[in-house]
């Protein structure tokens, strides 16, 4: 089960940070397990999340063009593109 990073920046990492469980839920609805949460060091609104997947393709679609559900939390938690992604090799 590859490892998978996305960063992006945030309006607000407080505001980010409080949803943090509904972010699980939805890394977990796309196959991935224990998700973790970062923040930058430097105080940017610098974010980013660490989760293992069972299929890179699913999440990197599911980034690509989020279904409906998937771009209002991203939309809430205060997300900004680009995201990007790094994966495990």
């Amino acid at each position: 089960m590859p490892r998978m990073i996305i960063t992006h920046n945030v309006v607000d990492v407080d505001r980010w940070l409080s949803f943090k469980d509904e972010r699980a839920g939805a890394i977990s609805a796309m196959g991935g397990s224990q998700v973790v949460d970062h923040v930058a060091e430097d105080g940017s609104n610098a974010v980013a999340i660490a989760a293992n997947v069972d299929d890179v393709a699913t999440v990197l679609a599911g980034l690509a063009s989020p279904p409906p559900e998937l771009h209002s939390a991203m939309e809430r938690h205060g997300v900004l593109p680009p995201v990007t992604v790094y994966v495990e090799k």
